[in-house]
């Protein structure tokens, strides 16, 4: 199966339902290659806590406990990802002069969906029999190194970081969330609103709305760790440079971001 068909398989809501089982639809994409499905597949989500990125290794034959540990674990990561976000935004909106007036709309639909997506979390865990994870305390300054509830610029620069590692994190735990047809679903909804709030973040920062390369785009180093792999052109064995070269090949494709290096990057922000 190539990576045409597989889109066009996923795309076909039966796939999720009637047509498909689970153990079908994990037959399917290994088939076609564990990397391969990561890169087709928008979604995946970090684990915090203790699992170990897992897209890169969807195992078919892990019991159901393990199974929902690695779900469960997937969307913890998931839930710390959105409370750090939710708050802010919060934050940033609550604070007086900071967001000008033109833009203030943008962020107050943002900041909503984030608080959507952190009940959305707590909920499901409740419902997996998993208690959610305490709200952390954030420290946006991440030790005194940025100031964006005071400066704009870096409020924005800031949302950038936040929401471009969102994308990739979702994205990089595929395989910790496809036991469950129903969060997978969600899961994917999810990341596709991460990606458009990424893409209107950076355009508003003057930037293209895609990531090319492993350049963010006039970011400072410190969010080097956010664009890191990004700069990959093969996929599936294609390279995408060939016909339009490598910032467009690598463009085309957002690469999958590892439990723990979200984990690195949240943990920055986390006291």
């Amino acid at each position: 199966m190539n990576i045409l068909k597989l889109l066009d398989r996923l795309s076909n809501d039966k796939f999720f339902t009637t047509e498909a089982s689970r153990l079908e639809t994990l037959t399917h994409i290994k088939d076609f290659g564990t990397k391969a499905a990561v890169a087709a597949v928008p979604l995946g989500l970090g684990t915090l806590m203790s699992t170990p990125a897992k897209a890169e290794t969807v195992n078919q034959t892990v019991s159901g406990p393990t199974f929902k540990s690695a779900l469960t674990d997937a969307l913890q990561l998931a839930l710390v990802l959105e409370y750090l976000e939710d708050e802010y935004y919060r934050i940033g909106l609550s604070t007086s002069g900071l967001i000008p007036n033109a833009d203030r709309t943008v962020f107050m639909q943002i900041s909503k969906h984030e608080s959507a997506h952190v009940t959305f979390l707590k909920s499901t865990l409740t419902s997996l029999g998993v208690t959610p994870g305490a709200k952390p305390t954030f420290d946006f300054s991440a030790g005194g190194n940025f100031t964006p509830f005071t400066n704009y610029s870096q409020f924005l620069t800031l949302a950038q970081a936040f929401e471009d590692t969102g994308v990739r994190a979702y994205k990089g735990q595929a395989g910790n969330v496809m036991s469950n047809q129903a969060v997978l679903q969600a899961a994917l909804q999810i990341h596709s609103v991460e990606a458009r709030h990424a893409s209107q973040v950076r355009r508003m920062r003057a930037n293209k709305g895609w990531i090319e390369l492993a350049n963010g785009g006039n970011m400072p180093a410190a969010t080097n760790p956010v664009y890191a792999g990004e700069d990959v052109t093969m996929q599936a064995g294609f390279n995408t440079a060939t016909a339009f070269g490598a910032a467009a090949g690598s463009a085309a494709y957002d690469e999958v971001l590892s439990g723990s290096d979200a984990q690195a990057i949240a943990s920055l922000f986390i006291v």
